[in-house]
């Protein structure tokens, strides 16, 4: 198996953890030989409700029953979307009405870029240094890693960087622009929180000179950081909203979402201005309502924030120099990238999955599953601790 996997799938690094799934359930992962790992990564902040949380694998059962996939996005009327699309409005301010469902992340990243473009009818986008929105040509074109650009250059033109929680830097948003991109906590840049009321500044930035504020959700939303959106922590609400991972209970799923007057844009002059063959399919459609009903249902959400003190409670040690993010989105940060790899190396062995940040090498990506109980956190942490003490004694 390992064999063919390296030879017949596609890899992104030379050197993946190559875990050999058996079976996952809750919060672990359980290799060929039946051994169990505690899962803190949850598919890189993918699965919420953990793995094959039951509610979501009987939403999936049930609309299989039913239908798959029976026609392109937007033109038949499907029960699944419908309700979910709806329910998201709910909760949601009055201006983000109407969602335009895709396929991942990545594809909706496209859509808001596109949809800012239309609706301003401008060419600029403004977008964070070390930034991660996807890879797809857009999206990599908004990208805040140059080296992680240049072999696929030429990108989209007249898309500029400024410094994330820097101030003095909005001015470089102009009546040229026609969006602004940020993700509302930076994820692969280290868990970087904006502060000082950042986000209102950009906000307030982008509606004096008519640009639009795209808030990138893919990570921090659906419950990760103590609420169902990111967004709200800073008492601002986007322009166009986009969303993904977290918010198909572990099926691939994406989103952007704006005024019903602004989406309208997108389906005329020219017809088909953003289209999609299986945005929106009923299965993912009917995992994902099943998954936002659990959120929004249950206290889960809420003791989100319970469990992020029992972590920092928890994960003191002389090798962790600070722990960042809100929520379970946490990123330990120590005093070098080897010492990082060392560790996560290490707890894998030990049965405890951590994983890497994009653009922070010191940093430890701890995004367990939103229902991981207080005692599954204690275990793991102390597993954590271990493993720095034997790092440091060797």
């Amino acid at each position: 198996m390992e064999k063919d996997f390296f030879k017949y799938q596609a890899q992104t690094t030379p050197h993946p953890l190559a875990l050999k799934v058996l079976k996952a359930k809750g919060s672990y992962i359980y290799d060929q030989n039946q051994k169990k790992y505690l899962d803190f990564i949850a598919g890189v902040s993918a699965c919420s409700l953990g793995h094959c949380h039951p509610k979501v694998v009987k939403a999936v059962k049930n609309q299989l029953d039913k239908y798959l996939h029976v026609m392109v996005y937007g033109e038949f009327i499907q029960e699944p979307a419908v309700h979910l699309t709806k329910l998201l409005h709910h909760y949601l301010p009055d201006n983000l009405t109407t969602t335009y469902l895709t396929n991942s992340g990545t594809e909706a990243i496209e859509g808001a870029i596109k949809l800012a473009r239309r609706a301003t009818e401008r060419k600029e986008i403004i977008y964070a240094k070390k930034a991660y929105h996807g890879s797809t040509l857009g999206a990599l074109s908004i990208l805040g890693v140059e080296s992680q650009k240049q072999k696929f250059e030429p990108l989209i033109p007249e898309c500029h960087a400024i410094e994330f929680n820097t101030e003095s830097e909005l001015s470089k948003i102009t009546n040229k622009t026609a969006g602004v991109i940020l993700e509302t906590i930076q994820g692969g840049a280290g868990f970087i929180v904006p502060k000082s009321d950042y986000l209102k500044k950009v906000k307030k930035r982008c509606e004096e000179v008519g640009a639009l504020l795209i808030l990138d959700e893919i990570q921090p939303g659906f419950g990760r950081t103590g609420k169902l959106f990111g967004f709200e922590h800073f008492e601002i609400s986007p322009d166009i909203l986009v969303v993904g991972k977290g918010m198909g209970g572990g099926m691939p799923i994406g989103g952007f979402i704006a005024s019903n007057e602004l989406m309208m844009l997108l389906s005329n002059h020219p017809k088909l201005g953003h289209i999609t063959t299986f945005g929106g399919n009923p299965v993912i459609a009917a995992a994902a309502l099943a998954t936002l009903k659990e959120l929004t249902e249950t206290s889960l959400i809420r003791e989100t924030l319970i469990k992020e003190k029992l972590f920092k409670k928890l994960l003191v040690h002389p090798s962790i120099k600070e722990i960042r993010g809100k929520g379970l989105m946490l990123a330990l940060i120590v005093e070098s990238p080897e010492l990082a790899s060392k560790l996560i190396l290490k707890c894998k062995e030990k049965g405890v999955l951590l994983f890497w940040l994009l653009f922070e090498n010191k940093a430890i990506r701890i995004t367990p599953p939103l229902t991981i109980s207080e005692q599954e956190i204690r275990e793991g942490c102390e597993i954590i601790l271990e493993v720095f003490d034997s790092i440091l004694t060797n």
